[in-house]
């Protein structure tokens, strides 16, 4: 395994790690996570569009977790990643500057999505020549 792989396999991991994380918070915990963010009681409604997007985040942690045992294979998840991240990313940045959120609230999501796409671009794996 060369250092790039490892590095690419290490943050799959991460990413795969992070979205069992949000997957679980957003089934079994919404309201909780929202208050220890700072963030306003939603309506009942949202919680199952949080639900919702919990099986989704799991769905993806599965994938990042095939991508990292063989990213050469699983490439489709590691192309749907990026994309994800992107649009994590400018969602979250429209949310700032439009003074949905505060950028204490958002914390890591305003850099995190940026450093996944950069070492899964620059490290996507490539076919041999």
């Amino acid at each position: 395994m060369t250092r790039s792989s490892s590095l690419l396999r290490l943050t799959l991991g991460g990413i795969g790690t992070v979205q069992v994380i949000l997957g679980i918070v957003f089934i079994f915990a919404p309201a909780q996570f929202a208050g220890l963010l700072g963030l306003k009681e939603a309506p009942e409604w949202v919680y199952w569009l949080f639900t919702m997007f919990g099986a989704r985040s799991l769905g993806f942690a599965y994938g990042m977790f095939l991508a990292m045992r063989d990213p050469q294979r699983h490439i489709i998840w590691i192309r749907a990643m990026i994309g994800i991240q992107a649009i994590d990313w400018i969602g979250t940045i429209y949310f700032v500057a439009t003074g949905g959120v505060t950028w204490l609230q958002v914390s890591g999501a305003s850099f995190l999505p940026l450093l996944f796409i950069a070492v899964l671009t620059l490290r996507y794996p490539r076919t041999a020549s």
